[in-house]
């Protein structure tokens, strides 16, 4: 199907997918992936976002995390929006999207600042560029070393890409993650998709290199209250040795290496990454 068929189709789909994951029907399920197919074929993405698809997966990742048309979803520090042209108009009609933008302590470098400054203004430029599709994204500014989100028990689900590393190297991880349990309604899910380091990796080397052990995200999460729900190897690379000079960054679309190992990185792709949905008991 093409995208301007699909288009032509989203309000009808939108319409049909009201439900909320614990009383979806079949028919609610397709109709809520044909949806999710019409905003990942949509012809307002960046086409450089969309060449990356191959490698990180957003049908399948997003499927696996639960979202629907009717979730109220908060999208943590989504850097420059790859995720946020998918999950905007796939939320627009029935659900909700809060961009969580990371605001820097008074203990971070003017490096880190200066970093989280500008990558701030370029999102909200985006969003004010298209307006048809990003009016309705709810933009909330946090502090990393105290963050928080909303209002307790408030959201649907959480969504956080390559960015626990960050948090890592910070010292905020933990807080970060606290703030999640808050946040979600008892029952809501939290969405990790990050750089996966060997088991057995060090601290020190993970906040080095950036790839993070599946045992720190899952320690990480269970302290915070969370349960493990489910892992899924969608977004796994085997050809990713995690093993470069410059950490994860070496690797597309970073590519911080020299010009002559160009095509040696380009064969190995994106990194390898763990894709982890935890899942706030209900009773809490």
């Amino acid at each position: 199907m093409t995208p301007s068929r699909l288009a032509l189709l989203l309000p009808l789909l939108l319409a049909a997918c009201t439900t909320t994951p614990s009383s979806e029907t079949p028919a609610a399920t397709l109709a809520a992936d044909a949806t999710l197919e019409v905003a990942i074929a949509g012809t307002w993405r960046d086409p450089a976002n969309v060449a990356r698809d191959a490698y990180r997966h957003p049908l399948q990742t997003l499927r696996f995390f639960g979202v629907t048309p009717s979730s109220r979803v908060i999208e943590i520090t989504p850097g420059g929006g790859w995720y946020t042209e998918i999950l905007a108009p796939y939320l627009r009609a029935d659900g909700q999207l809060v961009a969580a933008l990371a605001i820097a302590g008074p203990a971070q470098s003017d490096g880190t600042r200066n970093y989280l400054a500008k990558g701030n203004a370029n999102f909200r430029a985006k969003l004010a560029a298209d307006p048809a599709h990003y009016d309705r994204v709810e933009v909330r500014e946090f502090s990393v070393p105290q963050p928080a989100f909303g209002a307790e028990g408030s959201a649907d689900v959480v969504l956080t890409f390559r960015n626990v590393h960050n948090w890592t190297g910070w010292g905020s991880d933990q807080a970060m993650f606290d703030a999640f349990f808050r946040v979600l309604k008892p029952g809501g899910v939290l969405g990790v998709v990050d750089h996966r380091a060997k088991p057995g990796t060090d601290l020190e080397a993970m906040k080095k290199s950036g790839y993070l052990t599946e045992a720190l995200v899952k320690e990480l999460a269970q302290r915070a209250g969370f349960v493990l729900e489910a892992s899924s190897e969608v977004n796994a690379n085997p050809r990713d040795t995690t093993d470069h000079p410059n950490g994860v960054w070496t690797l597309p679309p970073s590519n911080r290496h020299d010009p002559e190992d160009a095509q040696m990185y380009r064969g190995i792709g994106e990194s390898d990454r763990m894709t982890l949905r935890f899942r706030k008991p209900a009773s809490r």
